[in-house]
């Protein structure tokens, strides 16, 4: 009898020491997970569904007077951008061969701000219907024409910059049908408070 009250009280006796060392311990917290800033805005960026980011441009982009390959359409890309400044009144965009002297080939100014994008084949027109409200400098060289003229460099491998400009005003009111694309280039540049660039080979 006397060893049975022995062991209980034993038993007892561990017990309340395991509660005692468990109510010691304190308890294990766990590190802060990392969190996303929240509100950075994302960066202004310019893409097409035609070509990635130094790829190659498809035939049908290039200019007409390059060869004699059917392909060659003269049709200005699919381009959008996105995250553009906030304070952006209207877009522009330039085109360049960066290889050949930084020769411009492609002008369209005054789009309007709430554009994202701009469609394939823009009109050859002064003031094309898409996007609506938008104007394109005449151009001279390989072609003569309004608006975008394609890669024409059939004997070499160029690449080509295409910039979208986020501009200060809504219109380029010092431009017109016969501005110069240089002067329009600087004027551009002038009243930009943002760009974003995609290149292509051709």
């Amino acid at each position: 009898m006397i060893t049975k009250r022995v062991m209980l009280y034993a038993l007892i006796a561990a017990s309340a020491a395991g509660l005692s060392c468990a109510a010691a311990t304190p308890p294990v917290s766990k590190a802060p997970q990392p969190t996303a800033p929240r509100g950075t805005p994302a960066a202004f960026a310019l893409t097409s569904t035609a070509f990635l980011e130094g790829g190659t441009i498809p035939k049908i982009h290039e200019c007409t007077s390059g060869g004699n390959d059917p392909r060659q359409k003269n049709e200005s890309p699919p381009l959008a951008w996105t995250g553009a400044p906030t304070a952006a009144q209207s877009y522009a965009l330039i085109m360049r061969d960066l290889d050949n002297r930084n020769l411009l080939h492609w002008i369209i100014y005054d789009i309007p701000v709430a554009a994202t994008s701009l469609p394939q084949s823009v009109e050859h027109v002064y003031q094309p219907p898409d996007p609506k409200g938008s104007r394109q400098i005449y151009y001279r060289g390989s072609a003569s024409l309004f608006g975008y003229q394609g890669p024409c460099s059939p004997s070499t491998v160029n690449t080509y910059e295409f910039v979208i400009h986020a501009l200060n005003k809504a219109t380029l009111t010092n431009l017109d049908d016969k501005s110069s694309i240089q002067t329009a280039a600087t004027t551009i540049t002038q009243a930009s408070i943002g760009s974003a660039r995609l290149t292509g080979e051709s």
